[in-house]
């Protein structure tokens, strides 16, 4: 059970990055250590070094002057004034017979028949002999004089290495407390860093449980990594709930919208059954039939051709057509109702007004805007289509004098199904504006409308003009 849990521990992200955190700290104090370590035992043994080839060069200086007394006068004043630690002191003359000999006491261990290959040398020169313990050695320096006189003064490793054990043992103690305060300082980091993704899975933890999704996840406002993940993913718990909102309020509409068609059709179909045998009647019963189920079939196309375009699903045969044909094509097709309606409909396209688009997709999404214009514009008013070119776009605008859209439906009138007060009396799925969006984003564009409450709306088209004119369709 307990390999169990370590083994489940192990493959936690935050047992790795406590893991990984005491890890560095601690290689990191190890390397400081080692490195601090080198460092001053490359100094005490440089200052050692130092001290006997400034004494080797001051004892041959006085041996020159005045010989053998003058050097034994100069290591008595040494040793009586405490300038340095005890030395070694030989000098031996040509024939390498010792004519003078200085060993501090206790430093009997020093096999000094090494220093046999120090002859010859020179000076600041050096010879290691170690001592016989193995706990110390000897370092000497040799000068040659030219009457063939060597000067040997050396100094035991012994205080330095005293010294090098001292912080060895004070850097165990050290790199103990560096491991504690590492292992310590990786949990507390762990711990903070994963505080939001802790925040995080408590947010999924609750909406998987109750099923909404109005639970959140607090951000501290940092340009953290983790503080931005965890506001885009309240970001996107946002745009969740909204387009559930929405898909409640769309199921909602489509739910009444089908009621109606629905209703007409049961009840049709309820008379004809109970009328009197008549074949006229069965007729115009089975054509309002067809007539409400082409209303829904109609609306679930609808439905189904938006979710294509909004997530790329929508198969479009582009072709190079002319924005401005097919703009005077949707002019047409409402021709007669506005002039029935007694609105003025105008379409001003100039030619060569050349897109990369699918025809009957963009003339179906024209269609619909003039269709909402003309049908919301009363009596006397005017509808006017123009097209342009506007740099690398085409630009097609539908200008009404109708009724206008009010500040509260303006931003929803994309949304599917919605309705605004002013359009529940005109008939109509409230998809049309939607499928526009749908139809133009998908082809690269964009769709914008300016309204003021009785005065009018334009709406915009914008869409990118094709590089390749030449192979335009004529419609």
């Amino acid at each position: 059970m307990s390999s169990r849990w370590g083994e489940r521990l192990r493959h936690t992200l935050g047992f790795r990055l406590a893991a990984w955190y005491a890890a560095l700290f601690v290689g990191s104090s190890l390397a400081l250590a080692g490195l601090t370590y080198l460092l001053l035992a490359s100094s005490l043994r440089e200052r050692d070094r130092e001290i006997i080839r400034s004494t080797l060069i001051g004892y041959v200086a006085r041996y020159e002057q005045g010989g053998l007394p003058a050097l034994t006068q100069a290591l008595r004043e040494d040793q009586a004034a405490g300038r340095h630690e005890p030395l070694f002191v030989r000098v031996l003359d040509s024939d390498q017979e010792a004519v003078f000999f200085s060993l501090p006491p206790g430093w009997t261990d020093f096999d000094l028949a090494q220093l046999a290959r120090a002859a010859g040398r020179g000076e600041g020169q050096f010879v290691t002999v170690a001592g016989r313990s193995g706990a110390r050695a000897l370092e000497v320096a040799s000068a040659l004089l030219p009457d063939g006189t060597l000067v040997q003064v050396g100094k035991s490793t012994e205080t330095r290495e005293e010294l090098l054990s001292h912080y060895r043992t004070t850097l165990v103690f050290a790199l103990a407390g560096f491991v504690v305060f590492g292992l310590a300082g990786g949990a507390a980091l762990t711990r903070w860093t994963m505080r939001p993704i802790r925040h995080l899975a408590l947010a999924v933890q609750v909406i998987m449980r109750t099923g909404k999704v109005e639970a959140r996840v607090p951000v501290a406002g940092t340009a953290d990594p983790l503080d931005e993940l965890s506001a885009l993913f309240n970001r996107m718990l946002d745009r969740i709930e909204s387009l559930m909102a929405a898909m409640r309020g769309a199921l909602d509409n489509v739910a009444h919208d089908l009621r109606t068609p629905m209703t007409r059709l049961r009840a049709t179909a309820e008379r004809a059954l109970q009328a009197e045998p008549d074949a006229a009647a069965c007729r115009e019963a089975l054509a309002d039939c067809l007539e409400e189920a082409e209303r829904v079939t109609e609306m679930l196309n609808t439905l189904m051709d938006i979710s294509e375009a909004e997530t790329g699903a929508m198969k479009l045969e582009r072709e190079a057509v002319d924005a401005g044909v097919l703009l005077a094509e949707a002019g047409e097709l409402f021709a007669d109702v506005a002039e029935d309606k007694g609105v003025a409909l105008e379409v001003e396209a100039p030619a060569a007004l050349v897109v990369d688009a699918d025809a009957s997709r963009l003339r179906r999404a024209f269609a619909n805007l003039v269709d909402n214009a003309v049908k919301y514009t009363p009596p006397g008013g005017r509808v006017a289509c123009t097209a342009r070119a506007d740099g690398p776009e085409a630009v097609v605008e539908i200008r009404d004098t109708g009724t206008g859209i009010g500040a509260g439906d303006l931003p929803r009138i994309w949304d599917r199904l919605y309705r605004g007060d002013r359009s529940r009396s005109e008939r109509g799925l409230g998809l049309g504006l939607s499928l526009v969006q749908a139809i133009v984003r998908a082809h690269g564009g964009r769709v914008d409308v300016a309204s003021t409450p009785g005065e009018g709306s334009t709406f915009t088209v914008r869409l990118p003009l094709a590089t390749a004119p030449a192979s335009m369709t004529h419609m």
